[in-house]
């Protein structure tokens, strides 16, 4: 069902035209999750608009989120499903948590620049 869910996260952002969509395997390096989702929107409400429809077209298919957070402010809103984590984030907020630079470093490597 995993790539199932990722299929339907993955058209349910583009059918929004969610932008820089990228799909991240992190199943290496997490024992909570196996596929990280990242997309940016335009603003507050694109960002609410995109978490939205991802969490509705998987309710429609029978698949219910576990939870979700930020739908409130919109900056930055994380829908969970269990294997599979979705992040929409506004750009200054994407750019500033850079999670696709985190997620890709081995455990060990992770570490702060001014240390």
């Amino acid at each position: 069902m995993p790539n199932e869910l990722n299929k339907i996260i993955v058209d349910a952002l583009e059918d929004l035209k969610g932008k820089d969509i990228v799909c991240l395997d992190v199943s290496e390096l997490s024992d909570i999750m196996d596929t990280l989702i990242i997309a940016s929107g335009t603003s507050n409400r694109h960002v609410k608009s995109l978490a939205s429809n991802v969490v509705q077209e998987a309710k429609d298919r029978g698949i219910a989120a576990i939870g979700v957070e930020g739908l409130d402010s919109g900056e930055w809103v994380l829908a969970d499903f269990g294997d599979t984590v979705v992040h929409v984030m506004m750009p200054a907020t994407r750019g500033f948590y850079d999670l696709e630079k985190l997620w890709s470093m081995e455990p060990g490597s992770r570490s702060s620049d001014s240390e």
